[in-house]
């Protein structure tokens, strides 16, 4: 049977394991959200998008969140309805909405992401010394890919 560090000599094999690697985690850290959170995972990926990155405009949100405008309206409708975002005009171009979040959408994304931190670090304390090196390197890396078209 192939292993992971025989299969990962090639490019095609390290994109292979890669894959299937970073779904299993994806999965794993969805099935450690905060038990409170009912929000579906593109309205919080908005508002992490929204927490990490400020106010933004409805465009820009869309094609970060790789959804069409009149999608990214909608959520943001709906966040704006539940209190977790606030919508305002553009200062020099009407036509454009910038959206940010509320105290209380922070504190929602900060909740989430605490659950899911606290499990993963956890997970992290498990490995070896040099193991978290190596992740601390491939660590941008893999947000570099991520970002990628």
């Amino acid at each position: 049977m192939p292993t992971v560090q025989k299969v990962s000599r090639t490019d095609a094999g390290l994109a292979a394991e890669l894959r299937v690697s970073v779904m299993r985690l994806r999965r794993r850290l969805m099935g450690e959200r905060h038990p409170d959170n009912e929000l579906s995972l593109s309205t919080m990926s908005a508002l992490g998008v929204l927490y990490r990155r400020g106010e933004l405009g409805l465009a820009e949100l869309a094609q970060i969140e790789r959804v069409q405008p009149p999608s990214m309206t909608r959520t943001v409708k709906w966040l704006a309805e539940q209190g977790l975002v606030v919508r305002r005009p553009h200062d020099t171009d009407r036509r454009q909405v910038l959206v940010s979040l509320t105290a209380r959408g922070r504190d929602m994304v900060l909740a989430d992401r605490a659950s899911r931190d606290a499990w993963l670090t956890r997970r992290l304390a498990d490995l070896t010394a040099d193991e978290r090196a190596v992740l601390r390197q491939a660590a941008p890396i893999i947000e570099r890919l991520a970002q990628g078209d």
